[in-house]
């Protein structure tokens, strides 16, 4: 028996997981030191509890799947929204040269994931969920991937395989990221720690120091407020960016370039937004763009999770476990031996190892915490905290997608 929800009851679904995830975060303490974004916690709930249905009754439930697409294909817009180019000037030859890293670290993974994957047994595809597509994607790309997946390719369960392998993948790059650095900064003498008076009152110290963040909190007390106005102006821009992922979509369509939906609108935002800034010298509403951008991933990560079957896991689960094994592991020996090395060997690049820890196994917001665990012990990391944001933003997202399109071409 199957029970189909329509559009409206499933964003009322979407709404109730997130207020349960939100629920949960605030009273579970371990969900907040790993930070578990609030959709991924209510919906796995929700989720483990359809599972115990469908085994105990047969019952299968179906959700809406047009708004699911139309809610990614905001967050990706707004990825592409927040990429202006002056950033990247800001960040300097650093940016750069970390870009550089995490590009090769992002052929590494999805290497090491679909050789495990055909050593198994598997489809090397599945390789690659447990590759880039969900371990420095996260797990909004690993919906956006699975569906791809799951339509073009025929790889069944791909985003119920990807979402398991993020929400690994954010606890781990949380677990171990702070530990190596604080490895590397006493195995290589960077920095002594801070004293205890410092570490409980990290941002007097930090103005102390001669950080900028008196300067910064003067010039943030009256922000610019999300008004109708500055609503509609938001969504004019999310829309100019969707019709031209629509029309690239069909005009690519069997051609060298085709490339998923997703990654035209991210593309779309990105010259909408540096052509508004650059040739109109318009300036984009950002914290705007963010609010619309989170919101519409929260509620297509809770449709995401609604939609998961996880019965179509059952036989994976040991194979997957060893894949997640291996990357972990290939994580660690790479932010340790080449970030970390590369970057220069002082205690920014091991502050940098931490962030490429979150980010590389995880999402950014656990890349900032493991940063923080550490420069609130050591002392600030002005680059490290310029950087890992900018990189981890938008600027992984449009290299990880021209990566594992290469590797879609060449495995099938």
């Amino acid at each position: 028996m199957n029970v189909t929800f329509g559009a409206y009851y499933t964003l009322i679904m979407a709404v109730l997981v997130l207020l349960l995830g939100k629920f949960m975060t605030r009273h579970i303490r371990f969900l907040r030191n790993f930070n578990i974004p609030e959709p991924v916690s209510g919906g796995l709930l929700v989720a483990a509890l359809i599972f115990l249905l469908h085994q105990l009754t047969g019952l299968s439930v179906t959700f809406e799947g047009s708004l699911q697409s139309a809610f990614m294909l905001v967050f990706f817009s707004s990825i592409g929204l927040s990429a202006n180019f002056s950033k990247l000037r800001e960040g300097g030859t650093g940016l750069f040269i970390f870009l550089g890293v995490i590009a090769v670290f992002i052929l590494m993974q999805n290497a090491v994931g679909s050789a495990l994957a055909s050593a198994l047994g598997l489809d090397p595809l599945i390789g690659l969920v447990a590759g880039s597509i969900t371990l420095v994607g996260g797990h909004g790309t690993a919906g956006a991937w699975g569906s791809v997946l799951e339509n073009q390719y025929g790889l069944t369960g791909a985003t119920t395989l990807g979402i398991a392998c993020a929400t690994f993948g954010l606890v781990i790059g949380g677990l171990f990221g702070g530990p190596l650095a604080k490895r590397l900064i006493t195995k290589h003498q960077l920095a002594a720690p801070r004293t205890e008076a410092e570490q409980l009152n990290p941002i007097a110290s930090a103005v102390a120091e001669g950080s900028d963040v008196a300067n910064f909190e003067s010039a943030h007390r009256a922000p610019r407020l999300i008004t109708a106005d500055a609503a509609i102006e938001t969504l004019a821009l999310f829309a100019g960016c969707l019709a031209f992922a629509e029309f690239m979509t069909g005009v690519t369509k069997g051609t060298a370039i085709q490339l998923p939906t997703f990654v035209w609108a991210l593309g779309g935002g990105v010259v909408i937004r540096n052509v508004l800034d650059y040739v109109f010298g318009y300036k984009v509403f950002d914290r705007a763009i963010d609010v619309f951008g989170n919101a519409a991933l929260s509620i297509y990560l809770a449709i995401a999770l609604l939609s998961l079957k996880l019965w179509e896991l059952s036989d994976l689960a040991g194979p997957l476990m060893v894949i997640l094994a291996a990357q972990t592991i290939a994580m660690a020996l790479y932010a340790s031996f080449i970030t970390f090395r590369v970057m220069g060997k002082n205690y920014d690049a091991a502050v940098l190892a931490a962030g490429h820890c979150g980010f590389g196994m995880g999402a950014t917001p656990t890349a900032v915490a493991n940063m923080q665990a550490i420069t609130n012990q050591y002392g600030p990391s002005h680059k490290a905290f310029l950087i890992v944001p900018l990189v981890g933003a938008f600027f992984i997202d449009i290299i990880n997608a021209l990566v594992l399109q290469g590797f879609l071409s060449v495995i099938r």
